[in-house]
This record gives C-alpha cells, sequence and structure tokens, in this order.
C-alpha cells in the first residue's frame, strides 16, 4: 500500500506529512526543499514527484510509506497499487491568501486584486480531483479539514490511524499541531 497525501499547495499537506511521521509512518522525503518561513518545520517533499506524469512508474519507490503529491500530479497515479489518500482541505480564500503571503516573501509581488478567477479555477480543479478518485477503486480517500487538525490534532491523528489500519503514536501526532502557525486567516 501507498500512502498519499495531498490537497493544494498551502492546505495544511506538510502538516499531515509532519504528523504521520512523528506517527511512525516512514517518509518518502529527499530533504530537498528545506524548512523556511512559511514552513519553519518543514515540507517533508520528494522532488522527484514532480516527474509523476511523465514517469507514473517511480510511485512504486513509495511502496510501504508516505509521501506528498500535490493535487495536480494526484491525476498521474498509475494504477496497479493500492493506494490510502489522505486528502487536506482548506478554504479557497485562505490557500490563496497563504500562497500570496509565500509569494510575496520571495519577491514575487503580486498584482492580482481581484482572486475570483483563481479561485474559481481551484474549485474546477478540486471537482475534476474529486470525480476522478472516486471512480477509482484501488484508492480509499480520507479528507481532512484543516482546520479540524488545529481544534482536534488528536482526534484527527486517531481516524488517520483507523483509516490507514495502522497503530500509530496518536500523541506525536497531536503534538506536532502547532496553532501558532495559522497566520493566513480570513476574518
Amino acid at each position: 500500500m501507498i500512502t498519499i497525501v495531498s490537497g493544494l499547495p498551502r492546505s495544511g499537506t506538510s502538516l499531515m506529512m509532519q504528523m504521520l511521521d512523528a506517527g511512525g509512518v516512514p517518509v518518502l522525503s529527499d530533504g530537498e526543499r528545506r524548512a523556511d518561513t512559511d514552513n519553519p518545520k518543514g515540507y517533508l517533499e520528494w522532488e522527484r514527484v514532480k516527474q509523476l506524469p511523465k514517469n507514473p512508474d517511480l510511485i512504486a519507490e513509495a511502496e510501504g510509506k508516505v509521501v506528498k503529491v500535490i493535487s495536480q500530479l494526484i491525476l498521474s497515479l498509475p494504477d496497479g497499487h493500492a493506494y490510502r489518500i489522505i486528502f487536506m482541505q482548506r478554504p479557497l480564500p485562505e490557500v490563496l491568501k497563504s500562497q500570496d503571503e509565500m509569494l510575496r516573501r520571495r519577491g514575487n509581488e503580486s498584482q492580482v486584486t481581484d482572486t475570483s478567477a483563481l479561485e474559481e479555477a481551484f474549485q474546477r480543479h478540486l471537482i475534476e480531483v474529486n470525480k476522478w478518485l472516486a471512480g477509482k477503486g484501488n484508492m480509499r480517500v480520507l479528507r481532512v479539514h484543516y482546520h479540524r487538525v488545529l481544534r482536534e490534532p488528536k482526534a484527527v491523528a486517531m481516524e488517520v490511524s483507523a483509516f490507514l489500519g495502522a497503530a500509530l503514536d496518536i500523541e506525536a501526532m497531536s503534538q506536532r499541531v502547532d496553532g501558532s502557525l495559522y497566520r493566513n486567516r480570513m476574518k
């Protein structure tokens, strides 16, 4: 079985990866993307996953592990494997605000003040991803809301453990949640 953490960028995927790592799930990560201001506890990414559309067979390296696959790449997962997908959900205005803040800190000033077109494109993308996932018999999906992780980390950790059918360290998982890092709130 391959465990996938997915969702839009800035939806809490790194937080879930950190929780799973603390819980005892082996992580497929290369450490290339280092912790930074936007994600001070690290990203836990595997750079090669970006090659998934051209080389879908490389996902076999994640057998028995957890790997982060953003939602734009999830449509490239090949059949032939059993997947457990933890799909992170966060309100789109917060995702967009978080992405905008990250880009601003990196020196990419956004000139876009009306994000409605981008929000609509993300919404269409999520509908496409959810339809695709619903049609896959080899994929089980647990949808986890970012705000719920912040409010009820222990309950979410227990649900994730049950979903994966693994005896994870629930206490260690819940201790990885740091509410002070929830900085891009919509009022």
